[in-house]
């Protein structure tokens, strides 16, 4: 009966069920449990490995430089920003404001960290999401030379739920960077959230995208219905280095 119902199981595309179904059976045997908990308890742990397995997928879609996690944040030496201000965009109404979240401040401050616990969460709550740093999206641009290959490449950006742009600002880009840049948050503009890091100040993104008007559309944007957050102080990666001693030759010549 054992093979048959495990047989059964995964003709019915259920492998995690059959593959527990034994251990169910022992435990319905020593625990007096019903046909109806031995039942529901196989579909629940069925449903659940179906949702760790989809979180594991959309995580690898995703495209993460590395794994975090906002536990793994620390509040305490970011000071600067609140835990409670930060907890709106982990919950599921973050996707559905369609807003955005755009971090500004030098390189080690743990800006890409953070936009990486927070698209963590989102997938974890069952949301796609993908990562591109500016300087990615830029070099791809550069290789495409028709107008459907610029749309192939802007369409995964355009329809994942969250869309992580990192470091923009942080390398020169061709003038053909700034209309793309514009393309993208236009079209996710109250559809779908964007987070954006960047070491340069709204004031300077016409550098960026060599358009004072292109610019002053995107911030215009982002500003409508997302927030913009100044970050300083100390580099994350220096967090707990002693600094180098004096050397011998300090203050010669």
């Amino acid at each position: 009966m054992v093979t048959e119902l495990t047989a059964l199981l995964t003709q019915l595309r259920l492998p995690h069920a059959a593959a527990v179904l034994d251990q169910w059976l022992q435990r319905a045997a020593s625990e007096e449990l019903s046909y109806a908990d031995v039942l529901i308890g196989l579909l629940r742990e069925e449903v659940t490995q179906r949702q760790e397995a989809e979180v594991a997928r959309q995580l690898r879609l995703a495209d993460f430089p590395f794994a975090a996690t906002i536990e793994q944040f620390d509040f305490h030496f970011r000071s600067d920003l609140k835990r409670q201000v930060i907890l709106r965009y982990l919950d599921p109404s973050f996707v559905a404001r369609a807003g955005s979240a755009t971090f500004i401040g030098p390189p080690g401050l743990g800006k890409t960290m953070l936009v990486i616990c927070i698209a963590t969460k989102q997938v974890q709550l069952g949301a796609s999401a993908r990562f591109i740093t500016a300087q990615t999206l830029a070099t791809q641009l550069g290789r495409t030379t028709t107008p459907l290959g610029r749309q192939r490449l802007l369409r995964p950006l355009l329809a994942c739920d969250v869309l992580v742009l990192d470091e923009l600002g942080y390398l020169p880009t061709s003038t053909d960077f700034g209309p793309a840049l514009y393309e993208l948050i236009a079209g996710r503009y109250e559809h779908r959230p964007t987070l954006i890091t960047s070491n340069k100040s709204l004031t300077d993104w016409a550098a960026i995208t060599h358009d004072v008007s292109l610019a002053s559309a995107i911030i215009d944007r982002l500003l409508h219905h997302g927030d913009v957050f100044y970050l300083k102080g100390p580099s994350w990666r220096l967090k707990g280095r002693r600094p180098d001693p004096p050397s011998d030759t300090e203050g010669v010549g």
